[in-house]
């Protein structure tokens, strides 16, 4: 591992963590920072509260969930992601909060508690947004080559909070897309865990092989046919495709998409009879929240 990448990231974890308002019930919680060791072997330790479950990735390779857990995972990860996203005026005597991407959201860094409320952790790439400051010293192309939005990967994107913020939300959608692949929800068998992307072009991708698929081809992991059979697996993958948008303008905020998702949860939790699930599927439509919550 690039020991000066390490201290770039150790050092910038450390300066997010001490950023006001970065205490949340979904973000990782941090305990200390520290130097071990000599100054030719040293080791930089950013200690943070511990889950058993481990991270999402691992969870999804060892685990199916269910409709129940799906949306409890996915809620409270968008919940962690808008909070994060947040400008928050005053923060408990703390100060402004600034807006933050994270920009390497993917679902090794969602941790997961007993419960499986999500927790999301590694701030090693964020950048924070304080009016009239520049963001710091951000390269456009960094994250995971996986996760990378269509304008990361031309290495066209500009400079603004909301670009930065839309960035994340791609990256979401795969995220979500992950959770929805290994559901016991709807009929059929459920697949192996795969990473995005990893049945069209495997688990080590170039950069060119990806933006041969996700910016020439405009390819998305695929949406199975009996996903869109369950009504709730079906609003879900609508939400999906909503944050993966080649259009990154087009992209649901994270706010919107805990919304939603606690919509789509409401719908679904009622006792379904027959008649009840084809009201749902008529009423759905005039009840999601619009695209921009118009705070």
């Amino acid at each position: 591992n690039n020991g000066k990448q390490d201290k770039q990231s150790w050092q910038n974890e450390r300066d997010m963590f001490s950023t006001p308002g970065m205490k949340h019930e979904n973000l990782l919680r941090y305990i200390a920072a520290e130097k071990r060791g000599t100054s030719l072997e040293m080791e930089l330790w950013l200690i943070t509260e511990f889950h058993e479950k481990g991270s999402l990735t691992d969870y999804l390779k060892g685990n199916v969930v269910s409709w129940n857990d799906l949306c409890h995972i996915a809620e409270t990860m968008a919940r962690g992601l808008a909070y994060l996203h947040e400008d928050v005026q005053r923060y408990k005597g703390e100060g402004p909060k600034p807006a933050i991407a994270h920009r390497d959201f993917k679902s090794k860094n969602v941790m997961l508690k007993n419960d499986l409320t999500a927790v999301i952790g590694d701030f090693g790439l964020a950048v924070k947004f304080e009016p009239g400051k520049p963001p710091g010293d951000t390269h456009g192309q960094v994250g995971t080559r996986r996760y990378m939005a269509p304008e990361v990967l031309e290495g066209a994107i500009n400079f603004q909070r909301d670009a930065f913020l839309r960035i994340d939300m791609y990256a979401m959608g795969l995220v979500l897309w992950e959770l929805v692949s290994r559901c016991t929800a709807a009929d059929g068998p459920v697949d192996e865990y795969m990473l995005p992307f990893e049945e069209e072009i495997g688990q080590h991708p170039s950069l060119e092989d990806l933006q041969d698929v996700v910016v020439h081809k405009k390819l998305r992991p695929v949406l199975k046919d009996c996903w869109l059979k369950h009504t709730g697996l079906e609003q879900m993958c609508e939400t999906i495709e909503e944050c993966w948008d080649h259009d990154a303008e087009a992209r649901l905020s994270a706010g919107c998409v805990e919304e939603r998702i606690s919509q789509i949860r409401r719908l679904t939790s009622a006792p379904t009879s027959d008649c009840l699930v084809s009201m749902v599927t008529s009423v759905t439509n005039v009840d999601l929240p619009p695209k921009e919550s118009s705070i």
